[in-house]
């Protein structure tokens, strides 16, 4: 079967796009969801390691590529309504 004429993404790519997810999450202000967003993003890195089909690892890329473009949204949005007060797992503790 022929391939979908999509090429599959280059290693440096994939790390490109995992570093610049974790990078957003950690622009989240929220300890939840920052949280959340990078542990989402290691499964999902983790997950599709093992993918050997061009067609699925195109498939994945883009789905990582569409996931960077909400985080990034979701960064600009959560910004604009942070919380006031910090997290208390955001708080050093003394010393």
């Amino acid at each position: 079967m022929a391939a979908s004429g999509l090429a599959a993404p280059t290693r440096s790519e994939v790390l490109q796009l995992y570093r610049s997810l974790l990078r957003v999450a950690r622009q989240l202000c929220d300890y939840n969801i920052r949280e959340y967003t990078k542990r989402r993003t290691m499964d999902a890195f983790r997950d599709n390691k093992k993918l050997t089909d061009p067609c699925q690892l195109s498939a994945a890329f883009s789905d990582g590529k569409a996931q960077l473009e909400v985080a990034k949204r979701q960064a600009v949005v959560y910004s604009l309504y942070a919380p006031k007060v910090k997290s208390i797992m955001d708080v050093k503790p003394w010393n």
